[in-house]
């Protein structure tokens, strides 16, 4: 156990009080629903650390001089917060504000991306690198007054993201945006500077991805939730995103109230479609996405419900998603390998 004594802030606000690494008092409206869950207050750092696999994050931390090979002590460097939500902690003593620990600047966002050497000579500042989630090589880039994630990839994981985008937003689904830009894809903060709080499903259900589980834990907190988390995995299951956990997708809480929402946008789906090259079976015969959602549409009657009033992609439609992502690739084969999944999935809806 971590021994740490301070408080859990949302902003300004003592939400959690800390003794000992324990949690021994807490305002459980505004309660990140990780801590909740559990109480687990080193668990809930090491949520919000840097992937220590990514080749740049070990790089970041050496150019910062952090020998913390401890996740929970890493992100505490930074007082634990990020970009995307209102959280932090203060340790007992400290005095500081929510102002002075937000972020406003990042020196380092090249070497979180690239690897930059000149980025690696740098003296010390505080970066949102380091509470910077994921697997990818990325980074957060402040441009026109706003933060903006900046994600490396292959031509195919860029298209994958891009497409994945522009069919959601086709089919009136609430996406993150997405931009091609040179060799990179960005995209803005859809909290708008922690307007709102995210937090990814892991906080309500751990690491488990079971479709039935994660939708009657949404249900339970609202019926709308349920429908949105449907939207996701339908799209998913379209566009064969085998990539969907429980730390890509999540929920929009009230700063000030923590009340729930709605769901975050849509987003994360650079390891879908072609991301790992175009799938041998166009006619999706064997399909495992398809397979677990069809499971999941037997085991719960409300999943059913919701998923019969879905949108359907034609194929005009799919092929204009496609001419608005600037990267090229076969058209008549991507085209035909969503349509094929989406009649598999009507299929299913008919009985």
């Amino acid at each position: 156990m971590l021994k740490i004594d301070g408080d859990v802030m949302s902003k300004d606000k003592a939400i959690a009080a800390i003794k000992a690494g324990s949690i021994v008092d807490a305002d459980q409206s505004l309660l990140p629903f990780f801590l909740k869950r559990t109480g687990d207050i080193a668990g809930w750092l090491k949520s919000r650390a840097i992937d220590a696999h990514r080749t740049n994050s070990r790089l970041l931390k050496k150019a910062l001089r952090l020998a913390a090979n401890d996740d929970a002590a890493l992100v505490l460097k930074v007082n634990a917060a990020t970009i995307t939500d209102t959280y932090w902690f203060r340790e007992e003593g400290a005095g500081l504000k929510f102002d002075d620990v937000r972020f406003k600047a990042n020196y380092f966002d090249k070497l979180a991306l690239y690897g930059d050497p000149d980025g690696f000579n740098l003296p010390y500042s505080a970066t949102p690198e380091l509470t910077n989630t994921g697997s990818f090589e990325k980074c957060w880039r402040l441009s026109g007054g706003k933060w903006w994630m900046i994600k490396q990839g292959s031509e195919p994981e860029r298209f994958s993201e891009m497409f994945v985008c522009k069919l959601g937003e086709a089919l009136g689904f609430p996406m993150a945006e997405y931009y091609c830009d040179n060799a990179v894809i960005k995209s803005p903060d859809f909290t708008q500077g922690a307007s709102v709080n995210y937090e990814a499903a892991e906080g309500l259900v751990g690491d488990d991805e079971d479709y039935a589980l994660n939708f009657d834990v949404l249900r339970e907190l609202s019926s709308d939730l349920a429908e949105q988390y449907i939207e996701i995995i339908y799209l998913d299951t379209l566009c064969f995103n085998m990539d969907r956990h429980t730390r890509n997708y999540g929920i929009l809480r009230d700063v000030n109230t923590g009340a729930v929402l709605r769901m975050a946008p849509n987003y994360d789906n650079n390891i879908a479609l072609i991301s790992r090259g175009m799938p041998s079976d166009l006619e999706r015969t064997n399909d495992r996405l398809i397979a677990l959602f069809a499971e999941l549409l037997k085991q719960k009657k409300e999943a059913f419900e919701i998923a019969k009033r879905l949108p359907v992609p034609d194929a005009d439609m799919i092929v204009d998603c496609i001419k608005q992502v600037p990267i090229p690739v076969d058209t008549q084969a991507v085209t035909r390998f969503i349509s094929s999944g989406s009649r598999r999935i009507q299929k299913q809806l008919r009985g």
